[in-house]
């Protein structure tokens, strides 16, 4: 089948002057240019806090501009290269085959950089720049579901690595047979939280068990959380008398002392039945400052779905817009990780473990602003 360049270019010049409009350069050239005049203030490194946010908005402004004008430098070069092969085609045909075959190369990839582009531009909830929080617990299946948990855990993190973003585990629970009752731990990067948060829900795995002598198939679950990181400017007060504070001795694998004094910290917020661990610093003080932090941000998270459940009451709709379970990871008889919401799967469920699960982000992120969409238009006919 005979490429219509000229046609492809022109969608692809489409789809990215949407991206772009969106964006809004010259607005975020103008924040980069704000904030880089604050960054050189005398007192700006006074609030260390402060000013490592401000660096790092600076940082994704700036590589967000530098993506978008490099990816029209490279619509521009493949344009330039059909030019040159047309011009070609009738004196050297040979010199014409050569630069059809590097645009033919340059086009899928041109195509899957503008998709993860546009991927960001649908990141524009009101916390979905944040840091994320993630827990996950295991659910139905004993040994089995505490290995799923540890498997997911693992997943999550090699993530991150890929993408170069920092984590710390902030707390486990490890079982007391193999895997983990529970862990939380934080990805630090510009929307985490809004590529991670279509990754919340019940996740289940279906395979021949490794704790069962008998070989038998066995299913079991795990549930995944994922909260936006809290912000001193988020106003989250809790009173002292809403808190009991436990503390204990942090332990590993086990139940393996590896700490001599009391510096592990259980926060549990009265009102709404919250609880928090923390073992993760040295010191009591800077597990009970971390506990404080990450129950603020369920806090958050929590007040956010009140008012989205308030909003959907009022419309009329009372639907969940996450079912119970939202993706499958099938090991036997057959090897498939299949999202329930999307459709989207993939055969090779070593990669999807070992961190490779872009794809059922993207994805989720799509069909999330579908759901939005089509719930907009639902309450406008309404």
């Amino acid at each position: 089948m005979v490429t219509d360049y000229k046609n492809e270019i022109r969608q692809l010049r489409h789809s990215f002057a949407q991206i772009a409009a969106v964006t809004d350069i010259p607005h975020l050239q103008a924040e980069i240019s704000r904030l880089t005049a604050a960054s050189a203030a005398p007192d700006f490194w006074e609030d260390t806090e402060k000013a490592q946010k401000a660096t790092a908005t600076i940082s994704h402004m700036q590589g967000r501009v530098d993506e978008l004008k490099e990816m029209e430098r490279r619509l521009d070069d493949l344009e330039t290269l059909v030019e040159m092969a047309e011009e070609e085609l009738g004196s050297d045909p040979e010199t014409a085959a050569e630069l059809y075959r590097d645009a033919d190369k340059q086009l899928p990839l041109i195509s899957e950089d503008l998709a993860s582009l546009e991927i960001q531009t649908l990141l524009s909830g009101e916390y979905d720049e944040r840091n994320a929080v993630v827990t996950i617990r295991s659910g139905v299946g004993g040994i089995d579901a505490a290995d799923f948990a540890q498997m997911l855990q693992r997943m999550y993190l090699r993530w991150a690595e890929r993408h170069n973003y920092p984590t710390k585990v902030l707390d486990t629970s490890y079982a007391e047979e193999a895997g983990i009752k529970s862990t939380t731990f934080e990805v630090s990067a510009p929307y985490a939280y809004g590529r991670l948060s279509v990754e919340a829900g019940t996740h289940r795995l279906v395979r021949i068990s490794p704790f069962d002598n008998q070989s038998r198939r066995q299913t079991s679950f795990a549930a995944v959380e994922v909260i936006p990181l809290i912000e001193s400017t988020d106003h989250i007060e809790i009173p002292e008398s809403d808190l009991k504070i436990d503390v204990f001795r942090s332990s590993g694998p086990g139940g393996q002392s590896v700490n001599t004094t009391d510096s592990a910290v259980r926060m549990t917020h009265l009102p709404t039945g919250i609880v928090v661990s923390m073992q993760d610093e040295k010191s009591q003080i800077q597990n009970r400052a971390a506990a404080l932090r990450v129950l603020q941000s369920r806090l958050l998270q929590l007040r956010h779905e009140e008012e989205q459940a308030k909003k959907k009451e009022l419309a009329g709709d009372v639907k969940a817009s996450w079912g119970d379970q939202m993706r499958s990871y099938v090991l036997h008889p057959y090897q498939m990780v299949k999202d329930l919401r999307t459709n989207c799967e993939v055969g090779n469920t070593d990669a999807v473990f070992d961190g490779d699960i872009d794809a059922f982000i993207d994805a989720g992120i799509r069909w999330r602003q579908a759901e939005a969409r089509a719930e907009a238009n639902s309450a406008a006919n309404s």
